[in-house]
């Protein structure tokens, strides 16, 4: 499956992708934001791509220009996720690259996994979270139409052996339907 934008292409991830996720996932300020942390090698980059960058609804974010990746997003399904355990309903998680923040690119792409997991997918709900602290993921999610549904405490975050809070937001087919009716 393949999705585009107006600048960006969503594909599989490849192990070929290996460097440049390695370009962007080592930089410090973008993995230990999202709770996890900066990748060491472009080994490790290919590593995590096999194996956890292989979700069924995982996707690279692509510039249209040149097909190379910069982010990752995905609609994680029931059993991926704590936030639900059903089958018409996801949970959202994303990344992009230090060099493309602050262009709207994260909610050019949010707005089209949206699409894609209510028109496609058959989703009824779409669920989403930043740990506080992550201004700019709560920016894109406000941008997107996410609706704010509560704050957990002290949340495990394994892969930085820390505990956060983490604010948990909400998008229905209902919000989106109507919110899509007014463009």
């Amino acid at each position: 499956m393949r999705l585009e934008t107006e600048r960006l292409i969503f594909r599989r991830w490849e192990e070929s992708d290996a460097e440049d996720l390695f370009k962007y996932a080592s930089d410090p300020d973008v993995g230990p934001a999202a709770g996890w942390p900066a990748h060491k090698s472009v080994e490790e980059s290919r590593d995590v791509i096999k194996n956890v960058l292989n979700g069924k609804e995982g996707y690279a974010i692509c510039l249209r220009e040149d097909n190379k990746a910069i982010g990752t997003i995905e609609l994680k399904l029931k059993g991926h996720t704590y936030l639900t355990d059903r089958d018409d309903e996801c949970e959202l998680g994303y990344w992009i690259g230090k060099p493309f923040w602050g262009q709207g690119m994260m909610p050019e792409a949010v707005k089209e996994m949206l699409r894609h997991a209510f028109e496609d997918c058959g989703m009824q709900k779409v669920w989403i979270g930043y740990y506080a602290g992550n201004e700019k993921s709560k920016r894109v999610q406000e941008k997107c139409g996410f609706r704010y549904q509560w704050t957990s405490e002290n949340v495990d975050v394994p892969l930085l052996h820390e505990k956060r809070n983490e604010c948990i937001s909400l998008m229905t087919r209902e919000d989106w339907l109507s919110d899509n009716k007014l463009k």
